[in-house]
């Protein structure tokens, strides 16, 4: 329904919001002071009864010690007093939080203190009690600086002007959009919008139309609409694609030679059977003294890629690939990710690696790190290489293969690989042992048609042939990040690129005992050693059953969030004291810099300065959570197109969230979550109790809990804002 919109009024003599006005202009200059007169030329105030409007609320804001009567008329701001600058975590109901660290905890900021403050805002906001209730809330009182100015929404067009509805429930304006500044959309379009203006006296930003983007539901409407809402690329730029073109693509005899030669070593890759990048490969020797010769081959991007380009700054930019359910949004042009980078088969590539040697029982006798030129003899995908590690044998059956034709494996070929997978198994024994966290979270996969419409969906689970990758390839980030970080027995000050994870909030390990006991589970917090081990039964306990998705997601949420930095402090969840990212360059920019960096000490070079490369690190990581929440509202997208077409059929399912305006429900057999709203449960009056994560009938007393197994049936779909609505069936 067509939201009615009032154009916003001019700017004239309104005194609105006056407090928070007068501390902004203070705030400009803290040490610059104002008198009334000129606060009110600021307003642009020039009638005696605004001017002594002002000078009351002067007199007022003096009275709470805000701000400061230094002499007779003369105010300035209070900077000892209450003014703190943080960032502001808006919510869906219109208000928001301010996350500072001069505070333990996130202060409330209702909706009339945001003072024009958007999500992720960096605002300076006065902190007060109230008087009643002696809480602590937030006013904000100049926002420093934007987290972001364009918002994708839909049109809604009047006859002289329209307003853009934000997709993004955190952004509680609607855009005015004058006539003049509509790029061509039209009503119902949905449209990428810039602000340009926010008048003091407006409820609503102004704003331009810099994109139109389609209409809403269509499936590239939407998909680029998850991009742009998280100001994310999609296409890249001439010049760009051009000077990719122009790079020299030919493996000289002057190159190889300044290279180690390993092309005679027997090497293939393994990975999804849909990938086109193949950023690492495997080459395997068996030696004379009965240890094996094992090389992690990585593509050497940096060869292609220099600094001081236009490409270099576009990968920086971009900093990582992002993988939607239907397309890959890449870091590098086609023609390096998929072609002169990739280690295809049959074909001989300019390589960065890692190779170790390694007895029986996978410890590492040698190590040595340098540029390779390698020649790939096979390439898998994960599901024919663990058809090999399950039979032992050497045939692919025409299911599983690549081809779609079935085919032998040359023997040396399975040798190497079931003992890569027996040498694999150790070292994750070893991990385990020492503390490492198995997150083995099952992925929803979907199975598309032709316009990629979602026509059925299943669970992706990594097996022997995907850890088999992972712990050669963790090998290979580990020994790198200690060859640089770890020498002599002792930590070094060289400047590297480091993948570290902190340990886990124990507020936040308190909150997840709480829940997973409604399931009788339990984790022990007393060490370091126990929480990883309790963390680890509880994933092996809870694996296979219906609240193990919501388990596990809750688990995964306990941890903190792994990050690039300079400062390195070890990696929480693989047990690991140095651990860097090495072997995804294609897709990775903090790889990229690792190479670099590997490649300058390894030439003697001496340590660069830290700040750059932090300053690197600290957009990665941004990049790479930008990018992850794209992945994760394109999987929401799909899931909620699919079940468009399983409107009228019931569903087992498992309540994974509650709330006081609704219970949230996820279906066992696909995980799409749904809500089923409070007031549409009609057994009774319910209510949210908060200590037993449940909602209560007020009449019955009916308790429908986190984790109970409920019937639900779809009873709304919105593409849009990617939200199911469900209807409870039985409980």
């Amino acid at each position: 329904m067509t939201r009615k919109k009032k154009i916003p009024k001019k700017k004239g003599r309104v005194i609105k919001d006056l407090g928070r006005r007068i501390l902004k202009i203070l705030n400009k200059d803290s040490n610059k002071h104002y008198n009334y007169k000129q606060i009110a030329s600021q307003l642009e105030i020039n009638d005696s009864e605004g001017k002594n409007i002002i000078i009351k609320k002067l007199t007022e804001l003096a009275t709470t010690q805000k701000i400061i009567e230094i002499e007779r008329g003369k105010y300035q701001i209070n900077e000892d007093r209450k003014y703190h600058i943080g960032k502001l975590d808006a919510t869906s109901n219109g208000n928001a939080y301010f996350m500072c660290d001069d505070f333990e905890e996130d202060i409330f900021v209702p909706s009339v203190n945001l003072g024009h403050a958007l999500h992720d805002d960096l605002v300076r906001a006065y902190v007060y009690k109230k008087r009643r209730s002696n809480k602590i809330e937030a006013d904000v009182v100049e926002v420093i600086e934007r987290a972001k100015q364009e918002f994708v929404g839909v049109l809604q067009m009047s006859k002289n002007f329209g307003f853009v509805l934000p997709d993004n429930n955190k952004m509680y304006a609607d855009i005015f959009i004058p006539k003049s500044k509509i790029n061509g959309a039209s009503h119902g379009d949905k449209v990428l919008a810039k602000l340009t203006d926010w008048p003091e006296n407006s409820k609503n930003p102004f704003g331009k139309i810099t994109q139109v983007l389609g209409k809403p539901g269509e499936h590239d409407t939407e998909i680029h609409s998850i991009l742009l809402e998280y100001g994310l690329p999609h296409d890249f730029p001439s010049e760009i694609e051009e000077e990719a073109k122009e790079i020299p693509i030919e493996i000289t005899k002057e190159e190889i030679l300044k290279r180690r030669d390993m092309r005679g070593d027997l090497t293939f890759t393994i990975d999804p059977k849909d990938a086109k990048d193949f950023d690492d490969a495997l080459s395997f020797t068996k030696l004379d003294n009965g240890n094996y010769e094992i090389g992690i081959h990585i593509a050497d991007v940096s060869h292609y890629v220099q600094p001081k380009t236009k490409l270099d700054d576009e990968a920086y930019d971009r900093a990582t690939s992002v993988y939607l359910v239907d397309r890959v949004v890449p870091m590098l042009p086609e023609m390096l990710s998929n072609g002169v980078c990739s280690l295809r088969p049959n074909e001989e590539k300019l390589t960065f690696s890692a190779v170790f040697e390694i007895n029986q029982k996978a410890e590492i006798v040698n190590t040595w790190f340098g540029r390779t030129v390698t020649y790939s003899d096979k390439r898998f995908a994960y599901e024919e290489a663990q058809v090999i590690i399950e039979t032992k044998g050497n045939v692919i059956p025409k299911e599983i293969s690549l081809t779609g034709e079935s085919y032998v494996v040359d023997d040396a070929i399975v040798d190497a690989t079931l003992k890569l997978d027996e040498l694999a198994k150790i070292l994750r024994k070893k991990r385990m042992k020492e503390g490492a966290i198995s997150f083995d979270k099952v992925e929803v996969k979907f199975h598309l048609d032709e316009k990629a419409n979602p026509i059925g969906v299943f669970f992706k689970e990594a097996k022997d042939a995907n850890k088999l990758i992972e712990e050669f390839m963790l090998l290979a980030n580990r020994k790198v990040a200690e060859f640089i970080g770890f020498t002599k027995g002792k930590a070094t000050n060289k400047t590297f690129i480091y993948r570290v994870h902190d340990e886990p909030d124990t507020e936040k390990l308190a909150s997840l005992q709480n829940i997973i006991s409604k399931f009788g589970y339990k984790i022990n917090t007393e060490s370091r050693e126990k929480t990883s081990q309790s963390l680890n039964k509880l994933l092996s306990d809870v694996h296979g059953k219906g609240e193990a998705n919501m388990v596990e997601t809750l688990a995964i949420r306990s941890m903190s969030k792994a990050e690039y930095t300079t400062q390195n402090i070890g990696h929480y969840g693989l047990a690991f004291d140095y651990y860097s990212h090495f072997t995804s360059p294609i897709r990775r920019y903090p790889d990229v810099m690792t190479h670099r960096l590997l490649q300058h000490y390894l030439d003697a070079g001496s340590t660069p300065k830290a700040e750059i490369y932090e300053e690197r690190c600290k957009h990665s990581s941004k990049m790479e959570e930008l990018a992850s929440k794209a992945e994760r509202d394109s999987i929401k997208y799909m899931q909620v197109k699919y079940m468009q077409d399983h409107q009228n059929e019931e569903f087992d399912g498992v309540v994974s969230g509650v709330t006081e305006w609704g219970i949230y429900v996820e279906i066992v057999s696909n995980k799409c979550e749904g809500m089923v709203r409070i007031k549409d449960i009609k057994d009774d009056y319910y209510i949210f109790d908060e200590k037993q994560y449940a909602v209560v009938g007020q009449a019955t007393k009916n308790m429908i809990q986190l984790g109970d197994e409920v019937v639900v049936k779809v009873k709304h779909t919105d593409l849009e804002r990617k939200h199911l609505d469900f209807e409870l069936i039985t409980r």
